[in-house]
């Protein structure tokens, strides 16, 4: 793992002006590679490289970046890990394509492959987690790429004259060119949905390159003209083969073939030439890899987790059971509020854009733990948008085969006939549930209703924005097949915008942060394409998720060690903020305070934080983006 940053200006650079901008870039990344770094430099060009590196695999200089390539004609700046490399490197020898290696490294070997079969077929043959940047020497060509699923950030856009790109948003804003304009459209979409949307960011100009794909710049390309990004995998297009191709074998079958290819991947991401364990909750995901990487192993392996006083959120003792059932070095530790606030003053300069996800707490702590024994840890993300494992998946398939028995224009003066007895009703429970009823009548489609399911605590944009127009990021639903299949519908929509914007962002960042290199098998884009092919009823069967990896996981464990209730990875935030983080959260949403920022509507944002602190019908997650945003405007 490591981080990544530079810039181009091609009409030409002063190589001295270049070093120094390049150290103040590099050393913002310095927490994603603390034992290395490296600055390329071509003046001429206009082309300047920058480097951080997390030492994994090739602990010697021979894995230094910036790499250049043995032809000479390539020079790269990789964050991230290629798993297959070594049949990457097998497959150039046989092709006789293969340098004279110089190492062991996995940036060598796409190097290599870069130079015999060209970016395209380099990225499709490559099974990993990356974001790179290729400077090709011949035809002055700057190419940036990112892995399939988006495990990886990459940040990119222009700055008057300057192109810049960085693995984080810190890497840009040290430039002298970036100028730190909000835009409004994406603080819309924060407040909608609590994280930033690729492809925008916070900044005017600047934009995250989406999973799967490669853009390239090439002079005489001009300031401020961007070229369209190329896709060379796409998870549609894997959901589409999926239903032309579908698995048929019988269950047994198909429990064999997932638990094969998860195997596979569980031991592609343990090779490292450091110390590799898990995180480990005590949910299905996080115990199946655990219990792979155990079955593979001949040491022990080293499991870490986070608990909490409370019952409610507190996953420790279901960990730890399973822990002690596959003979894992296991190491736990209990939070409070004072763990938080140690690190929520932490949380703007670690995500650089407002973030309001407040299990990002959690995942530092688990990661500065699992840091302290490990320098890579395998998690258990994305079972849940692969499995249908969320149980508000169940919840809005049984709201909408309701609603849709009446027709839209009924529904909608159903909505606001409702909504009229709304704003006499304020207090209480009920009164929340009556919102959320108001909101699911309103709803036009599948789509809809699920966004009412899940965003209904966030609120709309326009009160506390004014109007604010948001940017569309979702392909035609007609075109995941959700016609014909609301959890498709669902899955595809969290696994293009949930899972890459605001689940893997935490993971990368929170852990990066500690120096910790993260790694997911489930998200092996093999696992991924296996888990579309599946037909509906061996993922998401007998009216719960993850049925498939169910059967996987009780061939490892006893299914009474894992069979409850979802608990999810969170905070007592609620709690927290009505007790000890009360002062904190008055401090940032202050009136005075709101009205001198002149972004939100000071009434709205206070309104919504008293109607919180009286029970009404706004969540903790409704106030949590306030807070998220308010500390990070002000950091």
């Amino acid at each position: 793992m490591c981080g990544l940053a530079g810039y181009c200006q091609f009409g030409g650079i002063s190589a001295a002006e270049a070093n120094d901008i390049l150290g103040a870039q590099t050393r913002s990344l310095t927490h994603r590679g603390p034992d290395d770094f490296g600055h390329w430099i071509d003046p001429v060009c206009g082309i300047a490289l920058g480097h951080r590196r997390l030492s994994i695999l090739d602990l010697s200089p021979a894995g230094h970046q910036p790499m250049t390539s043995a032809s000479g004609r390539y020079v790269i700046a990789l964050n991230g890990e290629i798993y297959n490399h070594q049949m990457i490197r097998g497959l150039l020898e046989r092709d006789a394509g293969a340098p004279e290696w110089r190492g062991h490294s996995d940036t060598e070997t796409l190097l290599a492959a870069v130079d015999r079969w060209g970016i395209d077929v380099a990225l499709r043959q490559s099974v990993g987690m990356f974001a790179l940047v290729i400077w090709d020497r011949t035809t002055r060509t700057l190419t940036l790429a990112r892995d399939r699923l988006g495990e990886k950030p990459l940040y990119y856009g222009w700055q008057g004259g300057t192109f810049l790109f960085g693995s984080e948003l810190k890497s840009l804003r040290v430039h002298p060119a970036f100028r730190a304009q909000i835009d409004r459209a994406a603080l819309a979409g924060y407040v909608r949905h609590g994280y930033i949307r690729a492809p925008s960011s916070i900044f005017q100009g600047i934009f995250k390159l989406q999973p799967g794909t490669y853009l390239q710049l090439r002079p005489p390309q001009s300031a401020g003209e961007l070229p369209r990004p190329v896709a060379y995998w796409s998870l549609l297009d894997a959901i589409e083969r999926g239903h032309r191709d579908p698995f048929r074998g019988d269950d047994r079958e198909a429990a064999d073939a997932l638990e094969r290819l998860l195997a596979d991947a569980v031991a592609l991401q343990s090779v490292a030439d450091v110390s590799v364990g898990a995180f480990l909750s005590g949910g299905i995901d996080s115990s199946l890899v655990a219990a792979l990487m155990q079955t593979g192993s001949s040491r022990k392996v080293k499991t870490f987790t986070i608990g909490f006083d409370q019952p409610r959120l507190d996953e420790a003792p279901y960990a730890r059971a399973v822990a002690q059932h596959l003979g894992t070095e296991h190491t736990e530790l209990y939070v409070n509020e004072t763990d938080a606030m140690r690190v929520i003053p932490r949380l703007p300069r670690l995500f650089d854009e407002p973030f309001g996800d407040s299990s990002a707490i959690p995942m530092y702590l688990v990661s500065e733990l699992a840091r302290s024994k490990v320098t890579v840890a395998l998690s258990g993300d994305g079972g849940d948008e692969l499995f249908g494992g969320y149980s508000r998946y169940q919840r809005t398939a049984q709201i909408w085969s309701v609603l849709r028995r009446t027709p839209w224009p009924v529904r909608r003066l159903m909505a606001l006939g409702a909504h009229s007895v709304e704003s006499l009703w304020r207090a209480g429970p009920s009164a929340t549930t009556l919102h959320r009823i108001v909101q699911f009548l309103g709803a036009r489609d599948a789509r809809e209703c699920y966004a009412v399911q899940f965003w209904w605590h966030y609120g709309s944009p326009t009160g506390v924005l004014g109007i604010a127009k948001e940017y569309p990021h979702t392909e035609p639903a007609s075109r995941t097949g959700a016609d014909r299949e609301i959890f498709d519908l669902m899955m595809y929509e969290d696994s293009v915008s949930y899972l890459p914007d605001d689940i893997l962002v935490k993971v990368d960042r929170a852990a990066m942060a500690a120096s910790l290199e993260t790694r997911v098998p489930l998200l092996d884009h093999r696992v991924v394409e296996f888990a579309w092919a599946l037909p509906r009823s061996m993922r998401v069967g007998g009216g719960t998720g993850k049925w498939l990896l169910k059967r996987v996981l009780g061939r490892h464990v006893p299914p009474r060690l894992f069979e409850r209730k979802k608990m999810g990875f969170g905070i007592p935030v609620g709690d927290w903020l009505r007790g000890p983080l009360r002062d904190w959260a008055e401090g940032l949403l202050a009136p005075q305070r709101l009205r001198c920022q002149g972004i939100f509507d000071d009434r709205v944002v206070r309104q919504r934080w008293e109607d919180y602190l009286r029970g009404r019908r706004v969540s903790s997650d409704g106030v949590w983006q306030y807070l998220m945003f308010q500390s990070w405007i002000d950091g």
